[in-house]
């Protein structure tokens, strides 16, 4: 079955035994999430922490990789923080990810083969290295992150962020950075 009929018929089945519930679109927890989009903390990571549907805003980027700058997920915590009350961060990364072995090398030579231009590639290579090859690993860059989040010009100084790991075998958190003054 290809992805569509998957997907479309998943869908019938949902809705048929969806009862809808209203959600307000604000985090009842006054949250958001920076994790990563590793397959193995989908519908695993919200029951490990005690998260339900409307609690949280999350918000999934390879790595949970938050690096300085206006970037896609600064401008998504803008967003959270200013229009939807979010009043703390936690960046939540795992144990075994697969950005530990990412480097802008290994991500050029793939494009390469999938045919895209030499002269695009390099033109990228020094993001790629900014961004992949400083990646070292994943309690590191959750404490990276984290300080990245705070310092950003572009969020409130004093917006509480927490940085965890997770086991993405066991679920077991670990609390790697507790910035829980206001």
């Amino acid at each position: 079955m290809d992805i569509i009929k998957k997907v479309m018929s998943a869908n019938d089945k949902f809705i048929k035994n969806n009862n809808p519930i209203p959600f307000d679109k604000l985090p009842k927890w006054h949250v958001a999430i920076v994790t990563c989009m590793d397959t193995r903390l989908v519908n695993f990571l919200e029951p490990a922490m005690g998260i339900s549907r409307g609690d949280v805003k999350m918000i999934k980027t390879a790595g949970n990789v938050v690096s300085g700058g206006l970037n896609d997920v600064i401008k998504s915590l803008m967003v959270c923080v200013y229009e939807l009350g979010v009043k703390e961060i936690l960046v939540v990364g795992h144990c075994h990810c697969g950005m530990e072995k990412t480097t802008s090398s290994s991500l050029s030579e793939k494009m390469k083969i999938a045919h895209i231009t030499p002269a695009f590639i390099k033109k990228i290579i020094p993001l790629l290295k900014n961004w992949a090859d400083n990646f070292q690993q994943p309690q590191q860059n959750v404490i990276d992150s984290v300080n990245n989040i705070k310092n950003s010009p572009y969020l409130p100084g004093n917006i509480i962020v927490h940085g965890f790991i997770i086991d993405p075998d066991t679920g077991k958190l670990e609390l790697l950075t507790n910035n829980n003054q206001g």
